[in-house]
């Protein structure tokens, strides 16, 4: 032989039995093939209990459980979600009391005015970057820096400010705002601003310390809903990196004040795992107690299928009678 080792003998090789083995795929975790007229409780059963459909399913469980008892679901969200049709999904689970506050980055206030007053945003930023139109709509800016003023003149959070004047001037599409339906539904929604980050930045009218105070007090109100969160559910929604810094911070000062956030359930949602969802929501809040998930996918298949989700269980054949959560 040319090596220096002879084949290692495996005669006296030790065996055990597969009977006794544990496993971790067992044949009733798998799908169901789908049968024609099925309804969407059958899909959701048909799906294998394994991997992200094991977890689809139950951070479905979660988000009912945390209705059921009466727990906060904040929904902290990305201005992507607004971008992929999804206002309607968010604004039906804030009407049916599941999501019980709202937390979006600055972008968010301008797709959802702009879907309000004309019922369609986001521009073409590679054709308009060129001659410097980038983020320039007269009426964008002059509505938005007007809330702003109007938010520390009244003493609000952004997200309220917005939300209030989106409804004062019953906009032709304000049904379809999620900030004009929070403050409709009196549910907190916060709007948290980086600086230079948005269109309204570069507008004459805008006044950066009010802006600054606004989005402040909305994370004093985040802040508040979390140190209340025990038992509940945050969901994160396609940012990267803004509401994953900023949930961080106001569970660390909840912690700090005394308040308990032990078991909770966290959720990031998106398209690639970024550093800072997974770090900051999945892993270390939930690091002393409770579970984070993380589901890789696009929003606009994603949060319908979890939203359907829970509607079917608390609406539905699990729930005939239909009972809201006041009326249970």
């Amino acid at each position: 032989m040319t090596t220096k080792y002879n084949p290692i003998d495996l005669t006296n090789l030790s065996t055990y039995s597969l009977a006794g083995r544990k496993s971790k795929v067992a044949a009733e975790a798998f799908a169901r093939p789908w049968r024609p007229n099925g309804s969407f409780a059958d899909f959701l059963a048909s799906l294998p209990k394994i991997l992200a459909a094991e977890d689809l399913l139950a951070v479905v469980d979660a988000l009912v459980r945390s209705f059921q008892n009466g727990r906060h679901v904040l929904f902290g969200m990305g201005a992507h979600v607004i971008k992929v049709g999804l206002n309607p999904v968010v604004i039906d689970l804030m009407r049916r009391g599941v999501i019980t506050g709202v937390a979006m980055n600055g972008a968010g206030i301008i797709h959802d005015l702009e879907l309000a007053m004309v019922g369609r945003t986001s521009e073409d930023v590679a054709e308009a970057l060129g001659d410097g139109s980038f983020g320039m709509a007269r009426e964008t800016g002059e509505f938005l820096s007007q809330a702003i003023v109007e938010a520390r003149q009244e003493g609000l959070g952004l997200g309220e400010a917005v939300g209030k004047k989106i409804t004062d001037r019953n906009l032709p599409h304000a049904s379809g705002s999620i900030l004009a339906e929070g403050y409709r539904l009196k549910i907190p929604s916060t709007v948290h601003v980086a600086f230079g980050t948005d269109i309204i930045h570069m507008h004459p009218q805008f006044d950066p310390g009010a802006a600054g105070e606004a989005s402040h007090r909305d994370f004093r109100i985040l802040a508040g809903l979390v140190a209340d969160l025990e038992d509940g559910v945050y969901m994160n929604v396609g940012s990267a990196v803004i509401l994953p810094e900023v949930f961080l911070k106001a569970v660390t000062v909840a912690r700090n004040l005394g308040h308990r956030i032990r078991n909770l359930t966290t959720v990031n949602l998106d398209f690639i795992r970024h550093y800072r969802p997974m770090t900051n929501v999945v892993c270390r809040p939930t690091a002393d107690g409770g579970k984070g998930y993380a589901i890789v996918g696009h929003h606009e298949i994603l949060l319908p299928l979890i939203a359907a989700g829970v509607v079917e269980k608390i609406e539905g054949k699990e729930n005939p009678k239909g009972l809201s959560q006041t009326e249970k």
